[in-house]
């Protein structure tokens, strides 16, 4: 394939996205307390999720909207359940500022007629291929770098790392363009606090997915974008505005959480260390583990809904108009649906969802990529990481977010 525009750099070339992480998530060690509280309080509250979190509100957010907060479970999946009168309306104005036209801004009709199309680049079948080409040696190549140390950072030497690489390979993006357009990537998430660089990356990484994309239709290979870019909807190709957001929200929706996702399984398992000897011992244990990290702390606290007509839910009336913070991380300790909900526990047997992929029309596209990652991830780990154990000289593992949550370090000792 031919060399394309590379990406244009921020014209403050001294910006860090990665340095606004707290501004953007939270830094919050725990939020579950308070979320208890308000939920044993009432299912649904009046007002803003980060501003109740103690968090700067949204600044795209519309100037006098009311908003309300859903902590109960049932009524959680009321809401993602029911996407006519919960409609994704209100992601125009954030995720639409730095996406653009993205399928998780859309409605029906528009949003069933969208989704097929990507979803069907990550069927069950595709993705369990992509296992064996793709994540795989990323995970083996990472690895490579520290396996013979006897210690490492899991966080800063593998998970930060590997859901990105895979991206980048299913791309096909040139090395040389990586860590700029990680950069790039992350910056679009900066837009709720930071308004002008969040923008400035949305447009300059969208030039760039044009001009690929316009590569990959002259001269199309096996990547997702040339797969992409020859997809049609009733007979036309993808229109260029949609597969250019799907192609900016692409490294944030399936690199971003899934890292802070494995990173979460990985702490959890170390601090039990029974529980991961038994994982290490029965491998059938691991996507149980995997459920469990995600319900017991995913990746992503809040999801966000619009009221498209008057409501009523958990005995709170909702006018129409009025903002829906969803917040998944309290219906999954729901202590109603999950016994001892603070508590971290493989062997749980739950008979309840939970909501980290989200529920409905607007699940996650990337599931089943996301668990096939972090599976083949577990698995390496376990595989080549002998006698695994938290490092006793360094500090030991600490959650962090509000919005989004992740452990920054793992110091770990092995063989």
């Amino acid at each position: 394939m031919s060399r394309v525009q590379p990406i244009e750099p921020f014209d403050d070339p001294s910006f860090d996205p990665f340095m606004e992480d707290a501004l953007v998530f939270g830094d919050h060690p725990d939020p579950y307390p308070r979320l208890a509280q308000l939920r044993r309080e009432a299912s649904v509250h009046p007002g803003d999720y980060r501003v109740m979190m103690g968090l700067a509100p949204d600044i795209t957010s519309p100037a006098q909207v009311q908003h309300y907060c859903v902590f109960g479970y049932d009524e959680v999946a009321q809401v993602l359940g029911d996407p006519k009168t919960f409609t994704n309306h209100s992601y125009t104005y954030n995720l639409g500022i730095s996406f653009g036209r993205s399928i998780s801004t859309m409605d029906v009709p528009e949003h069933p007629r969208f989704r097929r199309i990507f979803q069907k680049a990550f069927m069950p079948q595709t993705v369990a291929a992509w296992g064996d080409n793709l994540v795989d040696p990323v995970v083996h190549e990472l690895m490579a770098k520290f396996v013979d140390r006897g210690e490492a950072d899991l966080v800063q030497d593998f998970t930060l790392h590997f859901p990105f690489q895979i991206i980048y390979r299913q791309l096909a993006l040139p090395p040389e363009d990586v860590a700029l357009f990680h950069k790039m990537a992350i910056a679009q998430t900066v837009v709720a606090v930071d308004v002008a660089h969040g923008t400035e990356a949305s447009r300059k990484l969208g030039t760039y997915f044009e001009n690929l994309v316009a590569e990959r239709r002259r001269n199309p290979g096996d990547d997702l974008v040339s797969h992409l870019a020859q997809a049609e909807v009733d007979g036309e190709y993808l229109p260029e505005e949609v597969l250019i957001s799907f192609l900016r929200q692409l490294v944030n929706a399936a690199g971003d959480t899934t890292y802070r996702a494995t990173s979460v399984l990985l702490s959890a398992l170390l601090h039990h260390p029974e529980q991961l000897a038994a994982v290490r011992e029965d491998r059938s244990l691991i996507p149980q583990a995997i459920e469990e990290a995600l319900r017991w702390d995913g990746p992503v606290l809040m999801q966000s809904r619009y009221a498209s007509k008057a409501v009523t839910l958990g005995s709170v009336d909702i006018a129409q108009g009025a903002f829906i913070d969803v917040v998944a991380g309290s219906a999954n300790r729901d202590e109603t649906k999950f016994p001892e909900p603070d508590k971290f526990d493989i062997f749980r047997k739950p008979q309840h969802r939970h909501f980290a992929f989200a529920f409905g029309p607007h699940v996650c596209i990337g599931q089943h990529l996301a668990r096939v990652e972090m599976t083949r991830a577990l698995n390496a780990i376990l595989d080549r990481l002998p006698n695994l154990r938290l490092d006793p000289d360094k500090p030991a593992p600490q959650m962090s977010g509000t919005m989004m949550r992740v452990p920054h370090s793992i110091h770990v000792k092995f063989g």
